[in-house]
């Protein structure tokens, strides 16, 4: 009851933090959905885009279709979920794993999309978009190299990723990155050992500011 609280209050204060930098015209709450064993992890579960208007989504238990379908509606993007498994046959439950969509191009391990019509359709989506992409091994998966954020700075665009995650891409694969981005390495080995990169520690913010 008290962890349940708790999580109420760090939300209520993330909310009050937006309004008070930003313009925020509605808050859209779909927490109640907990009680049911429904969930939506939005930065990790969701790779959107943003220009398309399309929720990319790896079905897991955190990905749950009710609140996708909500959150779709509610937003107006088209849901594209597939079934995404590793080399080990595990189920990928965060798409930030194996997804990443940037401005110019899109970093993916479509490999790991188990169903090959599926996958087909996937690809044909992303480039119905213009984009380039970069597909990445199961290897360079697991070294977290779609784990990555395209970022706005004051001098242009970064790519946000790990140390880690930059070694594992070949000069070729870089190159195209580089075109539209500057990459930007972080060093973050603590939570990679628990499994995520530096997607999973930022949120993007798509609000005017005040």
């Amino acid at each position: 009851m008290y962890a349940e609280s708790r999580r109420k209050e760090r939300r209520a204060d993330v909310i009050e933090m937006l309004k008070a930098e930003y313009r925020v015209q509605d808050v859209v709450d779909y927490s109640g959905l907990e009680r049911d064993g429904l969930f939506l992890e939005g930065t990790g579960a969701m790779v959107l885009d943003h220009i398309e208007r399309v929720a990319y989504v790896a079905r897991s238990n955190r990905a749950d279709p009710i609140p996708l379908e909500r959150f779709c509606s509610h937003f107006h993007y088209e849901p594209m979920a597939f079934e995404a498994r590793d080399t080990a046959g595990t189920p990928v439950y965060h798409t930030n794993v194996l997804m990443c969509i940037a401005t110019d191009f899109v970093i993916i391990g479509s490999d790991m999309i188990v169903d090959t019509a599926r996958r087909a359709q996937v690809l044909a989506r992303i480039e119905e978009s213009g984009r380039h992409v970069v597909e990445l091994t199961n290897e360079q998966i697991a070294e977290f190299g779609a784990n990555a954020l395209e970022l706005q700075g004051r001098e242009g665009r970064v790519l946000a990723l790990s140390r880690r995650a930059m070694a594992a891409l070949r000069p070729e694969q870089r190159a195209v990155i580089e075109r539209s981005v500057r990459l930007l390495p972080l060093d973050v080995p603590t939570i990679e050992l628990a499994g995520g990169s530096v997607r999973c520690m930022l949120a993007g913010v798509h609000l005017s500011r005040r």
